[in-house]
């Protein structure tokens, strides 16, 4: 019997992969509730065996994947159904199946190809108390940043016998990888010239975690600053880090560099679907929120999404988790992550406010209809643009990220002070809100006349609340004044209604 993992969202299942040999008509099954790529395993295993110099019995084989009853996909299954059917041919020692769970994609020649989810393994070879896990080179690093258990990593099935007789060495754990600060592709806020109130919602929506909503016509600037958004941020925690490359692994991703991690960014294409955005499939998989998560969820041309996929963000915006209901199982997912979301104020981009836009208005109505007034009830900021005129054109750069996320930071670590490292203020509960954003009788007064003119919700009041605290530690204030709540109510206020 040999041990293996099965993905389920961005955990790993133990699975136990028992090979029978009998006598009969030549034949191998692979049995357990398995996928195209699980069966045709068979396939590669075989000759991945006879290339590499071992005997492939003409026999009835039989591979059991257990549990039964959890669906097998992938190729990851390869290696360890290689290793037990040569136990089961005593054509190799016992030993190091019990010592170690297995993780492998098999080339027809016999080489290990890498495989999606190796953090997640290793750590659910700890949770076994198992010695170590013997896994594709190109995932072995990844593997290793699990602590308290050995990964070997493995070039070639032929290195199975030279891992049974303990001559690989386990791969030295090397210090954790950097997080970055700066986006992947190295974009800078001083990029954005001529919206000074864009710039301020940037640094407000980085300061304190919150989402934003951006409307204008085209080339106003919106998805230019949403891309700078990531290098605002500070950059992850230990633990934030684990989590990030744990759901970048399961879902093929990325790998380990040498060149840090930043925040993720995912901006999905306005056709996908709600399955793309939440997850789904059998075994769950996750969506782009999950894989934007402690980082930043971009849906730019957001009129032009799917109602029913815009809905679907609903309670992923809410709790921050995702629940995956499926036939026999459920599966949570987290998707703590900063919506960022931009729209044209028409079909044609100019605006029944311009005077050059043809849109008759029942289609204005029905495009701003999209976005319902449940999902912009959980937004925080709100913030309508125009296009940058020409003197803001010819100036020069404005100032640089690094600047801001110095702000930005010192405004973080007095929220880590008041909730706990890893929160900020866009996460805070109702209690917490009442707890630490205590209003004085002057401005809880202006507050309620804030709630009279714009109709806020009970949400909606809380969401002013925590974004007037961001703004009063950006200003590094104990107390919210006045003027926090002016400005987080001018945030508040639909600008394409």
């Amino acid at each position: 019997m040999a041990r293996t993992f099965a993905l389920v969202g961005i955990e790993a299942e133990p699975i136990h992969v028992e090979v029978h040999v009998a006598n009969g008509l030549p034949s191998f099954a692979i049995v357990g509730l398995p996928d195209t790529a699980v069966r045709e395993s068979r396939e590669r295993v075989r000759s991945a065996l006879v290339n590499s110099g071992f005997e492939f019995p003409q026999r009835r084989i039989t591979a059991n994947l257990a549990p039964a009853d959890l669906p097998k996909a992938g190729p990851a299954f390869d290696l360890a159904i290689a290793a037990a059917l040569l136990v089961a041919t005593n054509q190799l020692a016992n030993g190091v199946l019990e010592r170690h769970a297995l993780a492998g994609e098999l080339a027809l020649d016999g080489s290990i190809r890498p495989v999606s989810g190796a953090l997640a393994m290793g750590e659910g070879a700890r949770d076994l108390g198992l010695r170590g896990i013997a896994i594709a080179a190109d995932s072995a690093r990844e593997a290793a940043l699990v602590e308290g258990v050995e990964v070997r990593p493995l070039e070639h099935i032929s290195r199975l016998s030279a891992l049974a007789d303990g001559v690989i060495p386990p791969l030295e754990r090397e210090s954790e990888p950097d997080p970055a600060t700066a986006s992947e592709d190295g974009a800078d806020l001083s990029e954005l010239k001529g919206q000074p109130g864009l710039r301020r919602a940037l640094e407000v929506a980085a300061a304190g975690g919150h989402s934003l909503l951006l409307v204008g016509p085209p080339g106003g600037g919106k998805t230019l600053a949403a891309r700078r958004l990531p290098s605002l941020l500070p950059p992850l925690g230990r633990e934030e880090l684990l989590e990030v490359i744990r759901i970048a692994g399961a879902c093929a991703d990325g790998s380990i560099n040498g060149k840090g991690h930043p925040r993720p960014f995912r901006s999905p294409h306005h056709t996908a679907s709600a399955r793309a955005l939440i997850g789904g499939g059998a075994p769950p998989r996750p969506g782009e929120v999950t894989r934007a998560h402690r980082g930043v969820l971009f849906l730019d041309e957001l009129g032009e999404f799917r109602r029913d996929a815009l809905e679907a963000l609903r309670q992923p915006l809410e709790e921050g988790s995702v629940s995956l209901a499926r036939a026999g199982r459920s599966v949570t997912l987290p998707c703590s992550f900063q919506l960022v979301a931009a729209s044209n104020p028409c079909p044609c981009g100019q605006g029944p406010e311009s005077g050059e836009c043809d849109c008759p208005p029942s289609v204005v109505a029905r495009y701003q209809a999209k976005l319902s007034g449940a999902l912009a009830d959980r937004i925080d900021l709100f913030l309508n643009i125009g296009r940058p005129n020409a003197e803001a054109l010819a100036e020069g750069p404005g100032e640089s990220s690094a600047a801001v996320r110095e702000r930005v930071e010192a405004a973080r670590r007095l929220q880590e002070e008041r909730l706990r490292p890893g929160r900020c203020n866009a996460q805070m509960t109702p209690m917490e809100v009442r707890r630490f954003a205590r209003l004085s009788p002057e401005v809880a007064g202006k507050l309620a006349s804030g709630h009279e003119v714009l109709g806020l919700s009970g949400r909606g009041w809380d969401r002013v609340v925590r974004v007037a605290r961001t703004l009063a530690d950006l200003a590094g204030s104990e107390a919210i004044t006045s003027e926090h709540i002016d400005q987080a109510l001018q945030f508040r206020r639909r600008s394409d209604r």
